[in-house]
């Protein structure tokens, strides 16, 4: 008797153990309705702060080793009773604006439920420490085909690259209006995940950058960039402990009001220092190309100008242009750099080319705190005569 209870007892284990690895099957909605198709059940959840979203205690290799891809369509649905449905998974923020996802993003410890680049789901959710989420699926490869076109990466070789502007992603910012060589755009001079931090460090250095606006860290980062025993910026460092850079700190949420405040800091900064400018951020691709296409509407910068500046850094880091891979380009266009704009604007615009994109700026930047009077200023010292 005792050996059948410890037999029954060695199965129903096993049997637990495969019921909660896939546990909360359903059928995917993918047209042949083959069987069962796992889910990844009643998950505790972390609530992720520095850009705002729900970590699902998961790591990416275990979720995928599940029956998941990047492009799939999936459900979520949270123990509070808060769902979404159809959302798509990604290894890259490859939504637009405001829109939600399920993203399995390279370094990341967890798969995460967010909004990309809007208010942080972990309060709209109104998740806290007892929520549980379960992520099944819904369709297979439903969006493969944008997984696919967004599906970019770069190596971090300098090697590889035709120039150390190129690898650095460092350029004055040239449009029309804007005074040469005044503001310059760039990754990081200070944090060199990406051992990007040398090279833009003597490229400031040679053009003789006086202040930097750092969109990415705050102070006590920069404080432990220096703290390492391979900080070697000293350029950086002479200007850092000289006053003259300001540490935003910034997230991804461009229509918030934090963000607008932060943005007029920035520029403001920029109005009460002497340039020429830098803006970075970790890549100087996203909250970079944000303030620098901000900047670039607020000096009456064409709709085209801002479009051929912000896809440099497309070209730099993955050599994508509209004559190599047109598609790719407008796809990038439609999903990231228009959506900006429209973070801007605060509302959808239906001609691009056509809208009063400076007086969205002015506007942006007065939500956020400046004056009239230091927005004008401000022109006056970065628009050519």
């Amino acid at each position: 008797m005792k050996t059948n209870v410890k037999n029954f007892l060695a199965v129903f284990t096993a049997l637990a153990f495969i019921a909660a690895v896939f546990s909360g099957c359903v059928k995917a909605n993918d047209g042949d309705n083959k069987g069962p198709v796992p889910a990844a059940s009643d998950l505790a959840v972390i609530h992720e702060t520095e850009f705002g979203g729900i970590y699902a205690d998961i790591t990416i290799d275990d979720f995928n080793s599940l029956g998941f891809d990047f492009g799939d369509s999936v459900n979520v649905i949270f123990s509070n009773g808060y769902s979404a449905e159809d959302l798509p998974y990604y290894n890259g923020y490859y939504v637009k604006t405001g829109e939600t996802l399920v993203i399995g993003y390279p370094g990341y410890p967890h798969i995460k439920v967010c909004i990309n680049s809007g208010n942080d789901l972990w309060d709209i959710a109104k998740a806290d420490e007892n929520t549980t989420v379960t992520i099944s699926l819904n369709e297979k490869a439903k969006y493969l085909d944008i997984q696919q076109a967004r599906d970019l990466h770069y190596e971090d070789e300098r090697e590889k690259y035709a120039s150390d502007e190129v690898f650095a992603n460092f350029r004055a910012v040239k449009v029309s209006t804007i005074k040469d060589n005044l503001v310059f755009r760039s990754a990081s001079p200070c944090d060199n995940q990406h051992n990007r931090a040398t090279y833009v460090n003597s490229l400031i250095s040679q053009y003789g950058v006086g202040y930097i606006i750092n969109l990415a860290d705050n102070d006590e980062k920069i404080r432990g960039y220096i703290a390492d025993e391979n900080f070697s910026f000293n350029y950086f460092l002479s200007l850092y402990n000289g006053g003259n850079v300001i540490p935003l700190a910034m997230n991804m949420n461009f229509g918030s009001a934090e963000f607008k405040q932060k943005a007029a800091a920035g520029l403001t900064a920029m109005l009460e220092n002497d340039g020429p400018y830098l803006i970075h951020c970790t890549e100087g691709k996203d909250r970079t190309g944000f303030m620098c296409m901000l900047l670039e509407a607020l000096c009456n910068a064409s709709y085209n100008e801002i479009v051929n500046d912000y896809m440099i850094t497309y070209d730099n880091y993955y050599g994508i242009t509209k004559e190599k891979d047109a598609k790719r380009y407008s796809l990038i266009v439609e999903l990231v750099l228009n959506p900006m704009i429209e973070g801007m604007a605060g509302e959808e615009v239906d001609d691009f080319e056509n809208a009063d994109l400076a007086a969205f700026a002015v506007q942006y930047l007065k939500d956020g705190g400046m004056t009239a009077a230091q927005i004008s200023a401000l022109k006056d010292k970065i628009v050519k005569v």
